[in-house]
């Protein structure tokens, strides 16, 4: 008998109000390879699909169904390949496991999204009268070369979300320039750049908008990945804009870095950037978390069990002590550190943005009194040393202070690829 889909999410499919579906937890008898699914509505020539993208290694797999397609698809990934679904829409996040005996009922959360009061409907021209860097209406080429805006400069109603992605992050970067040299060209480099939406935006904001000089790599490991970026780079002619494949943990600099970027770089993928950035002494740092797996298994201690006996509890749990760790590793190293809501690709709750910006000198006093934070930090959450920070021990940047709490964490999910394995 062929696994049913629980109403909600079949229902959201029908009336395609879902903005994006990610499937985790993987079964032990998944196909080998296949760590990760995303699913999102999509036109191609009008006709309206779901495109499936399957994380087989290091290709990226695309699928597009229609929905009676799409249906049986899913369920044969949950009866088969995954333990859990998450999907959002508009009004809420939800998230469902399939029963564990057959016949049995779905487990389904539904969490409202909590909207401001005077909030204007979608309709009420709310993304017309905001005033972005990269307006509408007017031809943006990188924009149109990746199919977020037309030939006319109107935004793809399918891509919204993207650009508003493009523009909250246009304007963080610009928050941070007045910390970058003016008398040079800026140096930059972009983690686990993906497809590179944001490095395109980089580059338009620095070189168009702002008429800064800048030479700016964007480092994947996925190669048909790097040699799209690398044509579409070509094809607009971005002076100053390269990409490159390879490891974050093994690409080298040569040469001062201003400005180290990492959107969305997997698990302890951001700590290796982070590590990055701190080696060279990055001027600014900004970094969009995803995936962090390695501290959630640690959270076992009886206080915290009322909290952590639920799945998604103990998932936003872990993920806000690891960034909030990783601020004050940043604040310990010399960073004045800054936690912001920033507006995320596909529409999750992983929307934080950690910065860091190097102060031109920093007290041993304050050095230590952070290090004792740390201490105490960990030991509220019984943590282990995290990754993080025996990778600055390895690179000389910290020294082993902390030999009882000193233990191999956890293993995780991710390499120093900014990728999933």
């Amino acid at each position: 008998m062929p696994l049913e889909l629980p109403p909600p999410l079949a229902r959201a499919l029908r009336d395609r109000t879902i903005r994006k579906i990610t499937l985790s937890e993987r079964r032990p008898a998944a196909p080998p390879g296949l760590a990760r699914v995303q699913i999102r509505p999509l036109a191609l020539k009008d006709r309206p699909v779901w495109q499936f993208t399957l994380q087989i290694e290091q290709q990226a797999i695309h699928e597009n169904l229609d929905l009676p397609q799409a249906t049986r698809r899913l369920a044969q990934l949950l009866a088969e390949a995954f333990r859990q679904v998450h999907w959002s829409t508009a009004d809420s996040e939800c998230s469902a496991r399939p029963p564990r005996q057959p016949g049995g009922s779905w487990q389904v959360h539904e969490t409202p999204r909590q909207k401001p009061a005077g909030t204007p409907p979608p309709d009420a021209g709310h993304d017309r009268t905001k005033q972005y860097l990269i307006p509408q209406g007017v031809p943006c080429p990188f924009l149109q070369e990746m199919g977020v805006m037309n030939p006319q400069g109107q935004v793809l109603r399918p891509m919204m979300a993207k650009y508003r992605q493009i523009n909250r992050f246009l304007e963080l970067v610009r928050d941070a320039l007045v910390e970058l040299p003016r008398d040079r060209e800026l140096r930059v480099i972009d983690f686990g750049c993906g497809k590179s939406y944001l490095t395109f935006a980089l580059h338009h904001l620095l070189t168009t908008i702002e008429h800064r000089p800048a030479r700016i790599t964007g480092l994947d490991l996925k190669r048909d990945v790097i040699e799209n970026c690398q044509e579409v780079a070509r094809r607009l002619g971005c002076s100053g804009l390269e990409f490159h494949q390879g490891r974050i943990d093994g690409f080298e600099a040569n040469e001062p870095v201003d400005l180290v970027v990492s959107l969305h770089a997997c698990d302890t993928a951001t700590d290796d950037a982070l590590v990055q950035a701190l080696r060279w002494q990055a001027r600014v740092i900004l970094a969009v978390p995803c995936c962090q797996h390695e501290l959630a298994p640690q959270l076992a201690h009886a206080s915290l069990e009322p909290l952590l006996r639920h799945g998604i509890a103990r998932e936003r749990l872990g993920a806000l002590v690891t960034d909030a760790l990783r601020a004050l590793v940043l604040e310990r190293q010399g960073y004045s550190t800054q936690m912001v809501e920033f507006i995320d690709l596909e529409h999750t709750p992983k929307n934080l943005l950690l910065r860091g910006v190097r102060r031109t000198h920093q007290p041993l006093s304050l050095t230590a009194t952070r290090h004792q934070e740390l201490l105490a930090y960990r030991s509220l959450f019984h943590l282990a040393e995290t990754h993080l920070e025996r990778r600055l021990i390895e690179q000389g940047l910290a020294e082993p202070r902390d030999p009882v709490t000193a233990a191999p964490a956890a293993s995780t999910a991710a390499d120093s690829t900014g990728q999933p394995n």
